[in-house]
């Protein structure tokens, strides 16, 4: 295979110096219009890409992020999308790194350091508090937490208000005079303990009786969620009567349960109401019709990478906490709760 053509090859072709072609692929000054034109003609006929990693080793500071997600969770890929216009708008690069069922956070943690990143962005971590304060103490850049959390000394954290997010949903379907209200709490999701808050919050307030229905399970799996919403959907099942609406905080658990409820002759919204949270979009597909909580993944994603910059940059050493609002979704799937024979 030939090798790739570069800078050398590119100042041969067109006939100038390497420094020439170097200040034109940098935009810096010190060539003309029609030499500029000649070299990105020519980088375009031969196929040059510039040398990402080389220019990273060149520069002073690094202007990478670097960015570890989990592409099984819905919602982080949106994050992600969102970082990289907010990065590039203030000259940082991005480098992902994936957290998967077979690769835990810790080794992505460490390859991105190994690239010299100039911060970390962690999205959706099963890392808890410790775990956390671990990689900002280990490496030495900032680390913002993207989730869940709370404030703290160690690292920034960025989150959507799912309590009350929580709360305002329960409060809609008490409005519409559901008073058999259960919620489906996925025991091993890093914001359950602050959504399911909300949740208790709500039904103390409003004078409701409580009904939680805890399932266990992996996080990191692909299928966590749906079938945590499957596994409630058949507990529920097996009760004398269903509750008039099912609240899970997460779509793909409240998908889960949905599809399960109907396949066993439950109608929804007739019989049951089901919700979620994130806004997903899989709850926003024609063919599911979710009611949702929407936590905002372009202004997480911004927030994100505005509290990495600010770090990086000496304007605040001082970690923060950002909550990013939430607002609710009505779709289909709830409705007033009919009588019962």
């Amino acid at each position: 295979m030939p090798r790739p053509p570069t800078m050398a090859d590119l100042a041969a072709h067109v006939g100038v110096s390497r420094q020439l072609v170097s200040l034109v692929l940098r935009d810096a000054p010190g060539a003309s219009d029609e030499t500029r034109r000649r070299v990105r003609e020519a980088a375009r006929e031969l196929g040059f890409s510039p040398h990402v990693a080389a220019r990273s080793l060149r520069r002073a500071r690094s202007k990478d992020l670097g960015v570890i997600f989990a592409p099984a969770h819905s919602t982080e890929p949106e994050i992600v999308e969102a970082i990289y216009p907010a990065a590039a708008e203030r000259g940082y690069d991005v480098m992902l790194s994936a957290q998967t069922a077979t690769r835990s956070t810790d080794q992505a943690v460490e390859e991105l350091l190994g690239h010299r990143c100039a911060a970390l962005i962690v999205i959706g971590s099963d890392l808890k508090h410790t775990g956390l304060r671990a990689v900002a103490e280990r490496s030495l850049v900032p680390v913002v937490d993207v989730g869940y959390g709370r404030r703290n000394q160690f690292y920034d954290v960025v989150r959507s208000s799912g309590d009350r997010g929580i709360e305002e949903l329960v409060d809609y379907l008490a409005e519409l005079g559901h008073r058999q209200i259960t919620y489906v709490d996925p025991a091993s999701m890093p914001p359950g303990p602050l959504r399911r808050r909300g949740y208790e919050r709500a039904v103390k307030r409003l004078e409701l009786a409580g009904d939680i229905v805890s399932m266990p399970g992996d996080y990191t799996e692909g299928n966590y969620f749906e079938e945590v919403g499957a596994a409630a959907a058949r507990t529920l099942l097996e009760r004398r009567e269903l509750p008039t609406a099912v609240v899970a905080p997460n779509d793909h658990a409240a998908v889960g349960l949905l599809h399960t409820l109907i396949r066993n002759g439950v109608r929804i919204p007739d019989d049951v109401s089901v919700a979620g949270f994130d806004d997903a979009l899989i709850a926003r597909l024609s063919s599911v019709d979710l009611t949702s909580v929407r936590q905002d993944p372009g202004l997480m994603g911004v927030s994100a990478v505005e509290a990495a910059v600010r770090r990086v940059e000496g304007q605040e050493m001082r970690p923060r906490e950002t909550v990013v609002e939430t607002s609710l979704v009505v779709r289909s799937s709830t409705a007033a709760p009919r009588k019962r024979g």
